[in-house]
């Protein structure tokens, strides 16, 4: 038997940290598309959930038909919502942050005050 051949990667090391941009792990709301974070504050059934809003508002929310199954989502999660142009009491369910990554955002400071509760 023969011994492995050990590889040496033709990456160089990186020995500075580069302060340009800092790197974010999760999804973040998109401002441009007027997505903003939300609480989950009540379950309504029908796929609707009402939301306590970066910005202050309660919104109706809507969990869309490709986001049914896939996205179950219980009272206090951390949400990705997006306004309704037409309807400012209304918006659509775009994410669900897991606990780890509410809490990761938490302790980076990422969360606004007045719905950080991680």
């Amino acid at each position: 038997m023969s011994e492995p051949e050990t590889f040496k990667s033709s990456l160089p090391l990186v020995t500075r940290v580069a302060e340009q941009e800092e790197v974010v792990r999760v999804r973040m709301p998109r401002g441009k598309d007027g997505e903003i974070l939300g609480i989950a504050d009540q379950l309504l059934g029908a796929s609707r959930i009402r939301v306590m809003c970066q910005d202050g508002k309660s919104r109706l929310g809507r969990i869309p038909g490709k986001l049914k199954k896939r996205m179950w989502i219980r009272e206090g999660d951390l949400l990705v919502v997006k306004v309704w142009q037409f309807q400012d009491e209304k918006c659509d369910i775009k994410h669900r942050y897991t606990k780890t990554e509410s809490t990761y955002m938490s302790r980076r400071g990422l969360i606004p005050k007045s719905i950080n509760i991680f």
